[in-house]
C-alpha cells in the first residue's frame, strides 16, 4: 500500500482542522449572542404578556422553543468545537514526534516503573523521555496497560504476526488513528477502567428488579385513580392514599436512589467517550483477523455498546428532569427517581459485566494504534522477521539505531548475534556510544517482541529473554551497594538464561564496582556460562582486559570497539563500530579538555 508522507499529511491535514476550528470558532460565539438574545425577547413576550397584558402568555412558547432548540444545536458545535481542537493537537503532538520536539509532553507511564523487572529500567520504557511516551496516545487506562504490559512482556511468534498484520492494517487508516484520540474531547480526563468497571459490577443498591415492577405500578396507579377521581367514579381518598404511599416509598429509598443516579454520573460520561469509541472502531471494515475478531466481542447478546449506553445516558436524563420546578411534584407522585434508579441498577445488572470486556478490546486496538501511528510516521521501520526455529538464539540487525534519538544523532549500526557469535565484547573510550549501542539492541528487540516496527533496515529475530545491567542502582534503606545490586541482577539473569527460553544479555562495564582481578575473573566467569547455556549478548567495557574474554570465546565471541578523535582539545566521535579491539582510552583527554590538567608539584619542568 503506498502511503503519504507523514510530514506532508500531519502539515496539510493540521491548516485544514485550524481551519475548521476556527470557523466552529465563530459559530460558538455567534450561537452564544444567539442564546442571549433569545432570552432578551422572553423577557420583552413576558413583560408583554403579564404586566402590558397586550399580547397572549402562549406567545411565550416561541422564544421557549426557539431557545431549547439553539441550546441543542449550541451543543452540538460545543462538542465540534472541542473535537476540532483535538484534532489540532493531535497533528501537532504528530509534528512533534516527527520533527524530534516529542519529549516532555503525552504520558510518561511512570506508574508502570519497576525497579525488580530484568530490562524496564535500562532501556527507558516508561519515565519523561521515554518509549512510552513516544507511542501512548491511549485515552483510556486499559490502554495504557496494555501497551506497557507488551513492552514488559514478549509475546508468541503466532501472536507478534497477529499484532503485527493489524498494525499494517491500521497503518493505512490515519483518520480512524485521529478519531480514537478525538473522541475523547468531551471528557476532561482518560476513562479510568478500573473505577468504571467498579462501579459497573458492584452490588445493586436496591433490591433486585421487582422494585421496577412496584414502582411501575405504583405510578400508574396515582395516574388511573387521579384519572378516576376527576371523571367522578373515585372518591378523592383513594388517589390521595396511593400517593401517600408513593410518597412514602419515596422518602424511604431517597438515600439508595441518590446513591445510585449521582453515583453514576461520572460512569455515563466515561461511557458515553467509551460508546463513542467502540461506536467509532465498530463501522470500520478490516482486513486484519484480530482486528475483525476484537470487532466480533463488541456484539452482545444485550446489544452493542453503542446502543446500551444511550439508554443509561436517558435514564440519567430523565432523572434530571425531576429537578425542573414544575415537574418536581409529578416526579415525587409517581416515583419517577425511584423508577429511574431501578432502570439505571437494572442496566447495570444488563450490561455491567461486558464493560471490562469492552474496556479490554478498546485498550488492545489503542496498543495497536499506538504502534501503528509509530509506523505511519515512520514507513522506513520495517517489522522484524521472525525466526521461530533455530539451533541457537537469533539477533541479526543490519542499520540498527535508537527509536528515541533524532535523526542526525541516531548513528545505525550492525548488531549480529547467533551461534557465532554468541558474545559481543564493545570496548572504547568515554562517551565512544557503548551504552547506547546497548539500548539500542534492547529497545529495538522489545518493540520487535511486542509485534511493533523496529528502527533498522532489517532484524531478523528469535523468541528471547531479553535482560540487562545497565542500570542497577544501590539502596541506601536496604543497604545494598551498587555492586552487590549488580550481583543480584547478574543471579536473576543466570536464572533466565537456565530457563526454557534463550537470554538476550545486554551488560554495561560489568562488575566495575570491585578491583580489576575479581572483576575480569567474575566477568569471566559468568560470560562463559552463560554462553555455554546457550544464550546471547552483549558486553560493554572500557578495561582492555577484559576484553579478552572476546578471544577466548574463539568463534563464539568477537571483538568490536568504538573510537574517539582528538581535534584541536576536544574529542569528537563518530559512533561507528569497528572490528577488534579499543587500542586507547580517553579519560585523560577528558579531563585536560574540562581543565583538570593538573602536574605534579614535584614534577620537574
Amino acid at each position: 500500500m503506498q502511503r503519504r508522507d507523514p510530514h506532508e499529511h500531519h502539515t496539510t491535514t493540521l491548516a485544514n482542522r485550524k481551519i475548521t476550528e476556527a470557523q466552529l470558532d465563530k459559530t460558538d460565539r455567534r450561537l452564544s449572542y444567539g442564546r442571549l438574545l433569545l432570552v432578551v425577547v422572553f423577557i420583552t413576550v413576558a413583560w408583554a404578556a403579564f404586566w402590558q397584558g397586550s399580547i397572549s402568555g402562549l406567545w411565550l412558547l416561541v422564544p421557549s422553543v426557539a431557545f431549547v432548540t439553539l441550546v441543542r444545536i449550541h451543543d452540538d458545535a460545543i462538542r465540534s468545537h472541542k473535537a476540532a481542537s483535538r484534532a489540532v493537537e493531535w497533528y501537532e503532538r504528530g509534528l512533534a514526534r516527527l520533527e524530534d520536539r516529542w519529549a516532555g509532553s503525552g504520558e510518561t507511564g511512570e506508574r508502570f516503573i519497576n525497579d525488580t523487572h530484568p530490562y524496564s529500567n535500562d532501556l527507558d520504557l516508561f519515565g519523561d523521555g521515554s518509549l512510552f511516551q513516544l507511542l501512548s496516545t491511549a485515552q483510556t487506562t486499559t490502554g495504557e496497560e496494555t501497551l506497557a504490559a507488551w513492552l514488559l512482556h514478549a509475546a508468541e511468534p503466532l501472536t507478534i504476526r497477529t499484532r503485527q498484520a493489524a498494525v499494517d492494517d491500521l497503518t493505512g487508516r490515519p483518520h480512524l488513528l485521529e478519531d480514537l484520540y478525538t473522541l475523547g474531547a468531551d471528557t476532561p480526563r482518560k476513562i479510568n477502567s478500573t473505577s468504571l468497571v467498579q462501579w459497573a459490577t458492584a452490588p445493586s443498591l436496591l433490591n433486585g428488579g421487582w422494585l421496577r415492577i412496584v414502582a411501575s405500578g405504583l405510578a400508574t396507579g396515582f395516574v388511573l385513580t387521579v384519572s378516576a377521581w376527576g371523571f367522578g367514579f373515585l372518591p378523592g381518598s383513594v388517589p390521595f392514599a396511593v400517593l401517600l404511599v408513593n410518597v412514602t416509598l419515596a422518602l424511604a429509598l431517597h438515600r439508595s436512589v441518590s446513591r445510585v443516579l449521582h453515583g453514576s454520573a461520572e460512569p455515563s460520561r466515561e461511557l458515553g467517550m467509551l460508546a463513542a469509541i467502540l461506536g467509532r472502531l465498530h463501522s470500520e471494515s478490516y482486513d486484519a483477523h484480530r482486528l475483525r475478531k476484537l470487532q466480533s466481542l463488541l456484539d452482545t447478546e444485550h446489544g452493542k455498546p453503542p446502543v446500551a449506553v444511550r439508554h443509561l445516558d436517558w435514564l440519567l436524563q430523565m432523572h434530571d428532569w425531576q429537578h425542573n420546578i414544575f415537574f418536581a411534584p409529578v416526579a415525587a407522585a409517581v416515583l419517577w427517581g425511584v423508577q429511574c434508579a431501578a432502570g439505571v441498577e437494572a442496566w447495570r445488572r444488563h450490561h455491567g459485566p461486558s464493560i471490562a470486556c469492552w474496556l479490554n478490546v478498546v485498550g488492545e486496538y489503542e496498543a495497536l494504534a499506538a504502534f501503528a501511528i509509530y509506523r505511519f510516521e515512520h514507513p522506513d521501520h520495517p517489522f522484524p522477521e521472525l525466526v521461530d526455529q533455530a539451533d541457537r538464539p537469533v539477533y541479526d540487525a543490519e542499520q540498527l539505531a535508537h527509536p528515541l534519538l533524532p535523526r542526525e544523532a541516531a548513528v545505525p549500526n550492525d548488531v549480529r548475534l547467533g551461534a557465532t557469535p554468541q558474545l559481543i565484547v564493545v570496548s572504547g573510550s568515554n562517551m565512544s556510544g557503548k551504552t547506547t549501542l546497548l539500548r539500542t539492541a534492547g529497545v529495538n528487540g522489545v518493540l520487535a517482541l511486542a509485534g511493533a516496527p523496529v528502527r533498522a533496515r532489517s532484524l531478523r529475530l528469535s523468541p528471547v529473554a531479553i535482560g540487562g545491567t545497565l542500570r542497577v542502582q544501590d539502596s541506601l534503606l536496604s543497604g545494598r551497594s551498587k555492586f552487590y545490586a549488580e550481583v543480584l541482577r547478574i543471579k536473576r539473569l543466570v536464572e533466565i538464561a537456565q530457563g526454557s527460553v534463550p537470554l538476550l544479555f545486554l551488560m554495561d562495564e560489568l562488575f566495575h564496582g570491585t578491583n580489576s582481578h575479581d572483576r575480569v575473573e567474575g566477568a569471566h566467569g559468568v560470560l562463559e556460562f552463560l554462553v555455554d547455556c546457550g544464550a546471547v549478548g552483549i558486553v560493554t567495557t572500557h578495561d582492555l582486559a577484559l576484553a579478552a574474554i572476546g578471544e577466548r570465546l574463539g568463534d563464539r565471541g568477537t571483538n568490536v570497539h568504538f573510537e574517539d578523535h582528538l581535534v584541536e582539545s576536544e574529542l569528537s566521535f563518530d559512533y561507528r563500530l569497528r572490528q577488534g579491539k579499543a587500542t586507547h582510552g580517553n579519560a585523560l583527554a577528558l579531563m585536560h579538555a574540562v581543565g583538570l590538567d593538573f602536574a605534579s608539584p614535584n614534577r620537574n619542568t
